[in-house]
């Protein structure tokens, strides 16, 4: 069970600080300020003609679908615990479910927040496109 356990964590800090950051360029962590207040930050990477070049759209759909995979098998595996009485492997069956749920939510989150961000980018660019014609305009007339 120990051993189980320090490979969950294992495999839980590998996904969040390297995997993640390395294979689609996403990463999140919690920062606790001054105050002790507790701050939840989640960053994509900015995208470039290089960077699109290494995060490769095979690396990231494996990525994704072993970020998906493996809750969804903890949670088989919880359920057979369960209704098989095995009451000493369910604390080693919750803990999988808790660390490896806890990496697909920071990176849901990450995805979304680095859409909404593109899209933040891309109505301000535009805007300022629009203003700059517009501006432009008047002063030939």
């Amino acid at each position: 069970m120990v051993t189980i356990i320090l490979l969950l964590s294992c495999d839980f800090w590998a996904v969040k600080n390297v995997t993640g950051r390395l294979m689609v360029g996403l990463r999140w962590w919690n920062h606790i300020d001054e105050d002790g207040k507790s701050h939840w930050v989640f960053e994509s990477r900015k995208e470039s003609s290089q960077e699109n070049k290494t995060v490769s759209e095979a690396e990231s759909r494996i990525f994704w679908l072993g970020l998906i995979a493996c809750p969804v098998l903890w949670v088989i595996f919880a359920f057979s615990a369960l209704f098989s009485f095995r009451v000493k492997w369910l604390a080693v069956v919750i803990m999988g479910v808790v660390l490896q749920g806890a990496n697909l939510y920071g990176y849901i989150r990450c995805k979304v927040r680095s859409r909404k961000h593109l899209t933040s980018m891309a109505t301000s660019y535009f805007g300022k496109q629009f203003l700059r014609q517009n501006t432009g305009d008047d002063q030939t007339s």
